[in-house]
């Protein structure tokens, strides 16, 4: 059966974004390999379909500075690609944290965040990935110890709302959906004191 013009047409946005991840990722691929210390983990190339590893560098093009503004109210997928907004979420505390398996920092960081997450009650980790299916984006955070709620951000809604270029990104939003940090990549200390700067900072705003 072949596809119909209205069925290309609502495919074009999903085509761009995802041309658009992967042009970005291909650019971080050179950028991250310059500047790594060699320290970071292993990437497993089965991951991508294609067997290549993609990343996003960490560093040096730039992410734009959302610090201070609402966080955007955009339509993340669930794990059944059910609709979840971002609106839905707000309510509480959000440490959210754009990720995806390819990319070396945000590999090295994940076991942080599950360790973090795991000694907090006050603040509600979620992760949304950017780029892998549902299985590898459980997969391999599964694998890392995460077991907060996962997200895809498969029209790059939210990573284009942000104007996010390098990975990771943590944003800190606070019960009334103001972004009061955003952040690279993170250590676990570096992340309880990210987490206790947003629970004062919500606090404060109550």
């Amino acid at each position: 059966m072949g596809v119909s013009s209205l069925d290309a047409v609502k495919a074009r946005p999903r085509l761009l974004a995802g041309s658009l991840l992967v042009a970005v990722a291909v650019i971080g691929i050179f950028v991250w390999t310059q500047g790594s210390d060699g320290d970071d983990p292993p990437i497993d190339a089965s991951l991508t379909d294609s067997g290549a590893v993609v990343t996003f560098p960490n560093e040096g093009l730039g992410n734009g500075d959302v610090q201070g503004d609402p966080f955007p109210d955009v339509v993340l997928l669930d794990r059944d690609d059910n609709d979840v907004t971002t609106a839905d979420l707000l309510g509480e505390p959000l440490v959210v944290n754009l990720w995806f398996s390819t990319c070396p920092p945000c590999a090295k960081e994940l076991p942080y965040f599950a360790e973090v997450d795991a000694e907090t009650d006050d603040a509600r980790f979620i992760g949304v990935n950017t780029l892998d299916s549902v299985e590898v984006m459980e997969r391999f955070a599964g694998e890392r110890g995460v077991e907060y709620d996962l997200f895809r951000d498969e029209f790059a809604e939210l990573a284009d709302a942000i104007g996010a270029v390098a990975m990771p990104i943590t944003l800190f939003v606070t019960s009334d959906g103001t972004i009061v940090e955003q952040t690279g990549a993170l250590d676990a200390d570096e992340l309880r004191a990210e987490v206790a700067d947003l629970l004062a900072a919500d606090e404060g705003a109550a």
